[in-house]
């Protein structure tokens, strides 16, 4: 008999241990839920924000997607700083002289995000983000219209813009054909040096030549982008197959617009 009452002592306590382990499992739950509600509260708050910063800046895009990294959130909620914020925006668009420019993605990258709670909660203050890091693609159908030349196409070639335009020298219709060197000038402009530009059937007259490299002079320019949100300021050009894709940065920006 001694035997079986301490063996009912140990049951007992196993129980009451599975039941405590039962409990901080459920607790945890309930806290990681409760994280991520709140999260998806923030997330919406400052999609909102960042919206009305981008029609404060007479540009226009789909509802901005917002993401808050780093774990737990709560406690960066206390903290009023985040590790991490990620934007994406869809059909984002721009003007630049009249001209629309379009960029069917730009992807924002925010780090050190200062928003003390009271700024989410009323939308009023700064979300100051300590860095923002920015990939976007400007389309070619827009880059072309900036250069304004009836009938001229950009394209990616190898790695480079590529440009095939209808031209008319010494009264024959040709196609030139060419490549362009792309850099970024002063201003965040996207600089465009077309060189060794061709032109099947060219004349085989000095004069021909002159004419075809006076028409690349002329769409060898310095082509001014649409300013970028949350003040980003462009630091490489690159082209590829989908467009020219553009890569920005800025320091100690706000990322929403403040009431």
């Amino acid at each position: 008999m001694a035997q079986t009452y301490e063996e009912r002592p140990r049951r007992r306590g196993r129980r009451w241990l599975v039941v405590l382990v039962v409990l901080v499992l459920i607790l945890g739950g309930l806290l990681v839920v409760a994280d991520r509600v709140a999260a998806g509260l923030a997330e919406r708050a400052i999609a909102d924000q960042v919206q009305q910063a981008i029609t404060d800046q007479d540009a226009s895009s789909a509802p901005p997607q917002v993401d808050v990294g780093g774990f737990p959130f709560l406690t960066q909620v206390v903290d009023g700083r985040y590790e991490r914020i990620s934007i994406v925006l869809t059909d984002v668009q721009g003007s630049v002289e009249g001209n629309a420019v379009s960029l069917p993605r730009l992807d924002v990258d925010a780090r050190n995000v200062r928003a003390p709670l009271d700024t989410i909660r009323s939308g009023q203050g700064e979300v100051v983000a300590e860095t923002v890091a920015g990939t976007g693609t400007v389309t070619y159908d827009s880059l072309a219209k900036l250069l304004d030349r009836p009938g001229l196409k950009l394209g990616e070639q190898n790695g480079k813009l590529a440009v095939t335009a209808p031209v008319d020298i010494l009264g024959q219709k040709l196609t030139v054909t060419g490549t362009a060197e792309v850099t970024v000038a002063d201003g965040g402009k996207v600089s465009l040096k077309f060189s060794d530009l061709n032109a099947q059937g060219l004349p085989a007259v000095p004069l021909a030549r002159t004419l075809l490299n006076n028409y690349a002079r002329g769409i060898s320019v310095d082509v001014p982008l649409p300013s970028l949100p949350f003040q980003l300021n462009v630091r490489k050009v690159e082209p590829r197959p989908e467009g020219l894709a553009v890569t920005a940065d800025a320091k100690n920006v706000p990322i929403n617009s403040p009431s």
